[in-house]
């Protein structure tokens, strides 16, 4: 989920002021525009992890948390106009439902950006816990309490009611998930498409190893992940992967897919609404179809309106993760870059999903995705891929001695081994009588 900060929230308006003044755009241009911004080549070398958590009352986990709250707790923090500063350089944001989202500084090896991400947690965690108040690493809230929009942003309003049209399924995404966010580069000249096919191929594994949204107002849904069922029922123009390109280029398939997705807002000044016309294509926008001719800031806050699950803004975003009890986030970050930046590695994980069936592995809503979801690690297949993932994961992390070796190792044999995912734990709790239970101090 993309978050609106305090400086960007004031770029924003006075670019909402300017925007009609900014250089039109042409269907040509904006393609050229995002084939060059949104994969930027070279060799990968920096690696960063985004992790969200619900906050509960420990006291009253069943209670909705006062926002003013959260904010008192916050305000112990050191801050600048971007909102507080931790230790290690992490952003910290909080979202529409009022999930808090932890956003690590890129760092050059994934060790270091685990171990700055585990710091500002634990400030957080602390500042948390002085207001009576924890975090809770789960895909969906576990808990049957009201869920509110906390955000006034008029992107937010705008969003919930584009949402609207189609069901519940916006809002409970943006009041009742979370997520765990692993962020690569984009790869080499030579190396770029390998990698955006691999991230997508890995999908259906990473979806069913790290499942942990099996319940829904505090009753189980059927599902490993039903924060993929959630995104499932939504507006497809912008939450599918895009189709690949005849040619292969995944800089074509993403302009295609970005102009071809419907309009969710148009920023407008002086306090006005931001919804979009109903049914508006960017490429209809570009075509004459808007209010006024659109221009570059629209194109650039069109794609942040975009939420595939693989997401390039120049790196490559991974948005397909539930989020993780504790520090859990660290094994997808572990796991996804020892599979992308080890050649050994990334050909044994290639081998592993390409024996899931090469149709429909790329596709959210295909079978593969779907069993993913429903079933986590107990569908045999996938499990058999993620052990194989795993292996491969583990020795690219033996040979480069890397310390988060061990919680991934660890994670493996609690889970794909057993035919189990983080959910199975979710609902073992809730047959015994001692959940939903807050998963933050659940060991990864």
């Amino acid at each position: 989920m993309t978050s609106v900060r305090p400086q960007q929230a004031a770029e924003e308006a006075e670019s909402a002021r300017s925007v009609t003044r900014t250089a039109e755009l042409t269907e040509a241009s904006a393609e050229r525009q995002l084939g060059a911004i949104c994969f930027k080549i070279g060799p990968p070398a920096l690696v960063g992890v985004e992790a969200e958590w619900f906050v509960h009352d420990t006291r009253c986990p069943g209670a909705p948390v006062d926002p003013a709250r959260v904010a008192a707790a916050l305000a112990v923090l050191p801050g600048s106009a971007d909102g507080p500063v931790l230790p290690a350089g992490s952003r910290l944001t909080r979202e529409p439902g009022g999930q808090v989202e932890l956003s690590s500084p890129p760092a050059a090896d994934p060790a270091a950006c685990a171990a700055g991400l585990s710091t500002d947690q634990a400030v957080l965690r602390a500042a948390l816990a002085a207001e009576g108040l924890r975090l809770t690493g789960s895909g969906t809230d576990p808990l049957d309490r009201e869920r509110r929009m906390q955000a006034d942003h008029p992107r937010y309003r705008a969003m919930e009611r584009y949402f609207g049209r189609g069901g519940p399924w916006g809002r409970i995404m943006m009041t009742g998930t979370a997520s765990v966010q692993v962020c690569v580069d984009a790869g080499t000249e030579e190396s770029f498409a390998r990698r955006w096919d691999l991230v997508h191929r890995l999908g259906p594994v990473l979806v069913g190893a790290f499942a942990n949204s099996p319940l829904l107002e505090g009753r189980p849904t059927g599902w490993k992940s039903t924060r993929q069922l959630v995104w499932s029922r939504m507006d497809p123009s912008r939450t599918l992967a895009p189709a690949p390109a005849p040619a292969g280029d995944p800089r074509e398939a993403w302009a295609r897919y970005v102009l071809d997705a419907e309009v969710l807002c148009v920023r407008r000044p002086d306090g006005l609404p931001w919804d979009a016309p109903a049914g508006l294509t960017f490429r209809d926008w570009l075509r004459g179809g808007g209010e006024r001719p659109a221009t570059l800031a629209d194109l650039d806050y069109h794609r942040t309106t975009l939420f595939p699950p693989v997401r390039p803004h120049g790196y490559l975003e991974l948005r397909m993760i539930d989020a993780q009890p504790g520090e859990g986030w660290r094994v997808p970050l572990a796991l996804v870059t020892a599979l992308l930046d080890d050649p050994v590695a990334a050909g044994q994980a290639a081998a592993a999903v390409e024996r899931l069936g090469h149709a429909g592995s790329r596709a959210p809503r295909s079978g593969l995705w779907r069993r993913a979801a429903a079933l986590g690690m107990a569908d045999p297949d996938l499990r058999r891929a993620a052990l194989d993932c795993f292996a491969a994961a583990e020795g690219a992390l033996s040979r480069s001695g890397s310390p988060l070796r061990p919680a991934l190792a660890e994670f493996a044999a609690r889970y794909p081994a057993r035919g189990r995912c983080p959910a199975d734990d979710q609902l073992a709790a809730l047959r015994t009588g001692t959940g939903p239970a807050l998963q933050e101090d659940v060991p990864c």
